[in-house]
């Protein structure tokens, strides 16, 4: 987890205004491990600040990503692009069937490229994702297959 604080200064520091909005933005995501998606970032912003605009909570998070203080995970489902902010190295396990995304450390420092694999891309950094279903879906799931005792 983030100090908000340091988002904050990154922010500062390239000369962005910190506004009210964006610091109950930063603090949201500062005490999130789920990887919000912006919409869900901002449907709790909103119901904090009822002016919170959608415009507002996109344009703080593409800037926080792009000062390397947020990175994107790319989840290829409906709810799109979410937001972690674990910068370290690390994977993920996705759930298939409520999109539950976790953090995973296990060094995979085994595998690689060769240069023909990487097809001339520079590799900055690399992700590995699991899928599966997360043990409450697993839980869901066996209780619609027992028929229920009558």
């Amino acid at each position: 987890m983030p100090d908000p604080e340091a988002l904050i200064e990154l922010l500062r520091q390239s000369g962005r205004k910190i506004t009210p909005q964006r610091r109950a933005i930063i603090e949201l995501l500062a005490h999130d491990t789920t990887h919000p998606t912006a919409e869900d970032i901002y449907q709790r912003a909103a119901a904090m600040m009822p002016d919170m605009s959608r415009a507002t909570v996109y344009n703080t998070l593409h800037e926080l990503v792009a000062l390397g203080g947020l990175i994107e995970t790319h989840e290829f489902s409906e709810s799109g692009i979410r937001y972690d902010t674990n910068l370290g190295p690390h994977h993920h396990l996705i759930c298939t069937h409520c999109h539950a995304l976790v953090d995973i450390s296990h060094n995979f420092a085994e595998i690689t490229l060769s240069l023909r694999e990487a097809s001339g891309y520079q590799i900055m950094r690399h992700q590995i994702t699991f899928y599966g279903l997360c043990p409450t879906c697993q839980e869901r799931e066996k209780e619609q297959a027992t028929p229920a005792n009558t």
